[in-house]
């Protein structure tokens, strides 16, 4: 080959390389800068990261949780922080059941509710028809979890035992059972599990015991102080406005 095919055929290979689909790029693998582990912040709040491991509504760990650990944006973070020294004031503290979640992670909830039914995962929405969670707005394509501002989470006893290991060959009750029928969790009772597809689990809703009711109220004053939104449908689901840049991650979790 000339001295010229060769700068050609150099030229074509650079060409090639910027046509290369933008997957090839690792930025998406990269922790944005803002967001940080919760446990770096406050290392006194609890995490039982449900997506990482067995116990959700899909029965199996999720896309993109290569380990269970909560990512926030800072100053969502710090608010939390400062809830956290709220309830704990009151011989409580806070359990995170989910925080950023991978976009990757959402579509594989969606490809999950379009597909066949699971009876092991039946307890998450014993009332519904799995194929209608995704129109009745239980599941969504886009989540403020892949923003790095949402957050899942409950209250437990400050001083209290962890629960007792979850086993994925044991009949738990539905979510909407009796809390010691339920899958074992230490959170005060709520009336509901956590991602319950429900109408019980909307925050101000009927057929609650007098405590399940203050129980709720407790959570969303304490986090309402701090600068977080409750989602209405779900007693466990909160977003932190002040820190949200409308954007959208996919690194997974390591």
């Amino acid at each position: 080959m000339t001295a010229q095919g060769r700068r050609v055929l150099r030229i074509n290979f650079a060409a090639a390389l910027l046509l290369l689909p933008c997957a090839a790029v690792p930025a998406q693998q990269r922790i944005p800068p803002g967001l940080v582990a919760l446990s770096d912040i406050d290392p006194s709040i609890r995490q039982d990261m449900r997506y990482a491991g067995p116990d959700n509504f899909t029965g199996r760990p999720l896309p993109g949780y290569g380990r269970g650990a909560c990512w926030l944006y800072r100053d969502a973070a710090l608010a939390l922080k400062r809830v956290q020294a709220d309830v704990s004031a009151r011989g409580l503290s806070l359990k995170v059941y989910d925080c950023y979640r991978p976009a990757r992670a959402v579509a594989a909830m969606v490809r999950w509710a379009a597909g066949p039914e699971r009876k092991d995962t039946l307890r998450f929405y014993p009332a519904l028809e799995k194929r209608r969670l995704l129109a009745l707005g239980y599941i969504a394509s886009r989540s403020a979890h892949s923003r790095g501002v949402a957050i899942d989470l409950t209250l437990v006893p400050r001083d209290g035992s962890p629960p007792a290991p979850y086993d994925s060959a044991a009949r738990y009750g539905s979510c909407t059972a009796e809390r010691n029928k339920r899958a074992p969790d230490e959170s005060i009772d709520m009336g509901t599990g956590f991602d319950c597809f429900d109408s019980k689990s909307r925050t101000r809703t009927t057929g609650l015991t007098a405590q399940q009711h203050v129980n709720r109220m407790l959570l969303v004053d304490a986090m309402r102080r701090r600068g977080f939104h409750n989602y209405a449908r779900e007693w466990w689901h909160f977003t932190f406005p002040a820190a949200d840049a409308r954007q959208r991650y996919d690194f997974p979790i390591r």
